[in-house]
């Protein structure tokens, strides 16, 4: 795990090249936080000062890999020692998938990944809700999931998201363990019919995994419960984000229309060892 003096040198750096750049970063600070060992992230310190950081996050089958380098020593090799040493990392771990996140307005993290030979695959946007009215919701119920929910939680994943079910199963688990976080199943008429995860931190709730059964989408429970969601989160002061891949352009439809808008974009490049 990281300590705590290395969390607080790659905040440091994070806002560093945020603040010199101006874009943000993607480096999954609730895994980060809560790593069960150091053997996922690589840390390069010139004079006692981070300068370059690579971090790799395990997702089933799937790795996704982010990093920054302190803009003053740039061009230098040190991230790019740091970017083969994960990718050795990830290459031992076994895993079938590597994708690289840079943020969309870095053409020093585009070019670094084009002479890599990495290929473009989507972009994320990072969306919030804008404040504005919202109807009372019924016909639905959500709940928070239980035990008996697992089988339900990795088929939606399976079917909605196209996961397999091993790494579906294993993403479910990582999610039991995170803080401040609600997975909640959503009943139509008393059948499970999708989930939604909740997140909240420094007064902003972020919902990931929104997905419902594709024989019951269409019929406008997605709306619903994004905007049963929104209304309970900030009616309780917080700021609501999400999370949506371009790709997706339906879902991408259905967030704009209940009132979010994109305010960070990530992209994302598929890399073979």
């Amino acid at each position: 795990m990281l300590t705590t003096q290395q969390l607080q040198a790659i905040k440091k750096l994070q806002k560093e090249c945020e603040t010199q750049d101006n874009l943000q970063l993607k480096l999954n600070w609730d895994m980060l936080e809560n790593r069960e060992s150091n053997q996922l992230d690589f840390l390069h310190y010139e004079k006692d000062e981070l300068v370059a950081f690579l971090g790799l996050y395990s997702f089933g089958s799937t790795v996704e890999v982010c990093g920054m380098v302190k803009p003053s020593e740039r061009r230098k090799g040190q991230f790019r020692l740091l970017f083969k040493k994960g990718m050795e990392t990830a290459k031992q771990n076994g895993y079938k998938k590597i994708l690289l996140n840079a943020p969309a307005g870095s053409h020093v993290a585009k070019a670094f990944l084009n002479k890599q030979g990495a290929v473009y695959a989507f972009s994320e946007h990072q969306m919030e809700w804008q404040e504005s009215s919202l109807e009372t919701v019924e016909g639905l119920t959500l709940r928070k999931a239980n035990v008996d929910d697992l089988d339900m939680r990795v088929r939606l994943s399976v079917e909605a998201f196209g996961m397999a079910k091993e790494d579906a199963l294993s993403v479910e688990s990582l999610f039991d363990r995170e803080g401040d976080t609600d997975m909640l199943m959503i009943d139509v008429n008393e059948k499970t019919v999708g989930k939604i995860r909740v997140k909240r931190k420094d007064r902003q709730a972020w919902i990931y995994g929104f997905s419902i059964l594709p024989e019951h989408q269409g019929k406008g429970i997605g709306r619903k419960v994004l905007r049963r969601v929104i209304k309970d989160q900030s009616s309780d002061g917080y700021s609501v984000h999400l999370e949506v891949e371009t790709k997706n352009d339906h879902a991408l439809g259905l967030y704009e229309a209940v009132g979010f808008k994109a305010v960070h974009s990530q992209d994302y490049y598929t890399y073979q060892l």
